[in-house]
């Protein structure tokens, strides 16, 4: 859990009642979302599902950010972090655009909208479990890929955040706001590649620049 939050009581049911609840939230909607759909989903009592969460705010935010935690342990499994830097970047940007494609991402991030001025905590918990986790990650390797001569980047949070935002180039907000079909591998290549291209051009060890 986040500092300073409830410590939870597990159980064998426990994980049942996270995905539940996490898979009627994101479909529902917090508010539409009860203790008895979960418990229902989940194939438990509400006596169950209450022994672990005492309110159903608790729920929302264990269950989510449970699943972000998830996918990123994932998907930093899937990243050769000793391969040459272009090839960690290739890798990063298609995993990246994954996560932000998928169905997850896109209705947990406009839930977070739309509960914003309400349910802030849902939004900085999104934020820091999410984009920010994953900037602190990159900027950490970039760091040490400056270091090593193998980049030439003075500010490795800024430039973390610039490659992902060039991995959301062009098909993010269309996306969002429903005015594309479903991302394909073709989009996927192109975003990926043309960030990649972009990044190295600005930082790689051959751009022409030099630190300070």
């Amino acid at each position: 859990m986040q500092d300073g939050q409830t410590i939870l009581k597990k159980g064998r049911k426990f994980d049942q009642v996270l995905d539940a609840a996490c898979a009627l939230f994101l479909t529902e909607g917090f508010h539409r979302t009860n203790m008895d759909h979960i418990a229902a989903r989940a194939n438990v009592s509400k006596a169950t599902v209450y022994s672990y969460f005492p309110d159903k705010k608790l729920l929302f935010l264990e269950a989510v950010r449970t699943e972000i935690a998830r996918r990123a342990v994932d998907a930093e499994a899937g990243i050769p972090v000793d391969a040459p830097v272009r090839m960690v970047l290739e890798f990063s940007a298609r995993i990246l655009i994954g996560f932000y494609m998928s169905d997850f991402a896109k209705k947990l991030y406009r839930l977070s909208i739309a509960e914003a001025e309400s349910f802030p905590e849902l939004a900085r918990m999104f934020h820091n479990s999410g984009s920010k986790m994953a900037q602190d990650r990159i900027s950490g390797y970039f760091a040490e890929a400056a270091n090593a001569g193998d980049m030439i980047i003075d500010d490795p949070d800024l430039a973390a955040a610039q490659f992902i935002e060039l991995c959301k180039a062009d098909i993010f907000e269309r996306s969002m706001l429903g005015l594309t079909p479903e991302i394909n591998e073709a989009d996927i290549v192109r975003v990926s590649k043309g960030a990649v291209e972009m990044f190295l051009a600005r930082y790689g060890p051959d751009s022409g620049r030099t630190h300070g």
